[in-house]
């Protein structure tokens, strides 16, 4: 009995390998591009407010972390809210991130990178704030799915710095894919 290998069809795919589409110059991947820019403000606008020098006063997370007491994760944000150093850490790392996440995106510039700790920052404020009163559904989830659509569809690659970015040696590698788009 011979076999002879299959060939797949142009659009075809089977786990692993990357299927290749392309967005730029159509309705929907200009639609990408505004979502992008969308979610990238209010990220951007989120971190910005939080810093001291705009809001007058330093940035606080205790307060959230100790009133999450329906969360399925109210023991880890109590100890990060008892433990000086980790507290510390939050304080500068949700401004902060937030604002690089923002900017990230609306200049579509490591959005894979960007959307991925946006991913990170949305689960833990989806299940920070689990009252679950009206439904699973909310806007953190909402918010989470779209920093994975816009990973999962190379936003940055649309109207973006990511699209150059790709064009230079260094991004030639691996690594690099996974951090572009």
């Amino acid at each position: 009995m011979t076999t002879t290998p299959t060939t797949q069809p142009t659009g075809e795919t089977t786990f692993g390998n990357v299927l290749d589409f392309d967005l730029q110059g159509t309705l929907a991947g200009y639609w990408i591009a505004v979502l992008r820019v969308i979610t990238g403000y209010w990220f951007l606008h989120a971190g910005f407010t939080k810093f001291s020098f705009v809001a007058g006063e330093p940035f606080d997370a205790s307060g959230y972390l100790l009133n999450a007491s329906g969360s399925p994760i109210a023991g880890l944000f109590a100890w990060v809210a008892g433990t000086p150093g980790m507290l510390e850490f939050t304080n500068l790392m949700i401004p902060l991130g937030e604002t690089l996440i923002g900017l990230g995106l609306i200049v579509g510039a490591l959005v894979r990178l960007a959307s991925f700790f946006g991913v990170v920052l949305m689960t833990f404020f989806y299940l920070g704030n689990a009252d679950w009163a009206h439904g699973f559904v909310n806007g953190d989830l909402m918010g989470l799915l779209l920093f994975v659509t816009l990973a999962t569809l190379g936003a940055g690659r649309i109207l973006g710095l990511d699209t150059y970015l790709e064009r230079l040696d260094l991004a030639d590698n691996r690594v690099a894919k996974y951090l572009l788009g």
